[in-house]
């Protein structure tokens, strides 16, 4: 059973996107931000983050990209970025020029069948 860590400060989303991992057998953790999400991928090695790109901060999701990328202990991690950023007044302050090391980008609300997809294909 693959172990799904979800970083994400929205109790709403958190929930209703465990359900439906759980469902289909993957086991669930989370954290509420970038600093407690840093720490439980160290301590739980999961093996596919679901990263928020606002919380802490603007970027924060961007920022703690970077950071598990630059750490040999979890640049192999794949990562599925997800966000409503677009739908801000923030979406200007996405970086749009460089290369952001996830694997797969949804916006919110998400699809979850097309979740369910990418989080196959990441893990494969």
């Amino acid at each position: 059973m693959s172990k799904i860590l979800i970083i994400d400060d929205d109790p709403d989303f958190v929930n209703a996107t465990r359900i439906v991992l759980e469902h289909e057998g993957y086991q669930v953790e989370n954290a509420d931000g970038g600093k407690a999400g840093y720490q439980k991928v160290l301590e739980q090695k999961p093996d596919l983050v679901i990263l928020d790109v606002i919380m802490d901060s603007v970027l924060d999701g961007v920022t703690l990209s970077r950071k598990l990328f630059d750490n040999p202990e979890t640049n192999k991690i794949p990562i599925i970025m997800v966000t409503s950023i677009a739908n801000t007044d923030y979406a200007e302050l996405f970086p749009t020029d460089e290369y952001i090391h996830i694997d797969a980008f949804l916006s919110k609300p998400i699809d979850p069948e097309n979740l369910i997809k990418k989080i196959r294909k990441s893990l494969s």
